[in-house]
């Protein structure tokens, strides 16, 4: 089971909606058109009959899509003319919509809705000196962990240093026994080599996002350390789709941590058995010194290019960003609010799941903003795969790394020097 938000959301079958709110097409006539995923799509309608909407305002249609098509529909409606007026987009594709000119900037009138927010997600939607999307909820990758077993090793939570939690880790994997470990780190995923990479302060790419920088030393350091990992067993050398079942195996000791998102709270308390409910929590990533960092994530409200509604769209945006459509989201959804001080009129400081959400928003940092970054993190994982199953030394996978970023990059370093890349 992957744990990614994308395969959780799946595919969306027939989503009722309100009479008022018109058909499912494209941009048209009077009418301004959403493009909206997963449980957020599903969730608009409501939300929209509890806003006070101006008089004259045009009717809202709602086009649902499932998480895994949005991506090549955002791109094929661009080259069609086909873009909605307002869109839900996952924010790594903020870069690429961007720079292709898909979507519009963030306009003087509308930067209000950019405070209260998360300064590392702010950053994500920041490129060339300009915003170009309006966080509409956020999410981030942190410790799940089994603390019952952290507990028995002496831990009331794994600690927030690399050494210290590494120390921890081994005495946990004791604890568990033969044949298990102390946490699960899939070799087919890059999120974790990732969150490693930002905790050690590592940039990833130079040169205005032209070139790798992934044999600088923050990058090696991060790099050597995944390896240890592995090297001193406290990681199996497995990919996910080798773990028949997550939840079974995290309940039965296999591993007694793994990182993912706030998603994985309903699924915690839906898939792990009833006398396990207790003996799980959540925390905030380690660095080398404290509290690591992480990557902000979630999705983004954004305005497309050539709209015919530009100021009612907008408003549109500034009506699903106040302070009680942001409450009756997250109660619909369980997504995390994008602004701050909703996370206190929801109670989430109050929930040990969720708390440590925000202290790792607070810690986050924002990835590089290229349109060829998930190719290249993949390109990235594929070599430490290779380098954790004895292909590559450290200095070696670095290296390469470096190598197959800037040949994705060619391109990039190309306009770069033409003055066209934002």
């Amino acid at each position: 089971m992957q744990l990614t938000r994308r395969h959780f959301s799946g595919a969306l079958a027939a989503l009722p909606l309100a009479p008022l709110l018109g058909s499912c097409g494209a941009r048209g006539g009077d009418t301004l058109t959403v493009w909206a995923m997963g449980n957020e799509a599903a969730s608009l309608p409501a939300l929209l009959k509890n806003i006070d909407w101006p008089a004259g305002a045009p009717p809202v249609s709602i086009q649902p899509l499932p998480w895994t098509a949005a991506h090549e529909k955002l791109l094929t409606g661009f080259a069609g003319g086909s873009l909605p007026s307002v869109g839900q987009v996952g924010n790594s594709w903020i870069a690429e919509l961007a720079a292709i000119g898909a979507i519009a900037p963030v306009p003087a009138q509308a930067m209000p809705l950019l405070g209260d927010q998360f300064g590392a997600v702010i950053d994500t939607n920041r490129i060339a000196g300009q915003s170009w999307g309006v966080p509409w909820y956020v999410d981030t990758r942190l410790q799940f962990y089994r603390k019952d077993l952290f507990e028995r090793a002496g831990y009331a939570a794994p600690p927030s240093d690399w050494r210290g939690w590494k120390t921890a880790l081994h005495k946990v994997k004791r604890q568990a026994g033969d044949g298990n470990f102390a946490l699960l780190y899939p070799l087919n995923e890059y999120e974790q080599l990732t969150t490693l990479a930002l905790s050690a302060g590592a940039r990833m790419l130079r040169d205005g996002g032209g070139r790798g920088a992934f044999s600088e030393p923050e990058f090696k350091a991060a790099l050597a350390f995944y390896k240890s990992l592995f090297d001193e067993g406290l990681a199996p050398r497995v990919s996910m789709a080798q773990i028949s079942n997550v939840w079974t195996e995290f309940g039965r000791g296999y591993f007694s941590l793994f990182l993912s998102g706030p998603w994985t709270i309903g699924d915690m308390k839906s898939r792990l058995a009833p006398e396990l409910q207790g003996a799980w929590g959540t925390a905030a990533n380690p660095g080398p010194e404290g509290i690591g960092s992480a990557a902000p994530g979630g999705s983004s409200l954004v305005v497309f290019a050539g709209s015919g509604h530009g100021d009612a769209a907008w408003d549109l945006v500034a009506r699903l960003m106040a302070p009680g459509a942001q409450l009756a989201l997250h109660k619909a959804t369980g997504d995390l609010p994008a602004r701050r001080s909703v996370w206190s009129a929801a109670g989430l400081a109050d929930d040990p799941a969720v708390a440590p959400f925000r202290t790792q928003l607070d810690h986050a940092t924002a990835l590089p903003k290229v349109p060829e970054w998930e190719r290249i993190v993949t390109e990235m994982q594929i070599v430490a795969e290779r380098m954790v199953r004895g292909q590559y030394g450290v200095d070696e996978a670095a290296k390469e790394i470096d190598a197959r970023a800037d040949r994705l990059l060619e391109k990039r370093r190309w306009m770069l020097e033409k003055g066209r890349a934002l």
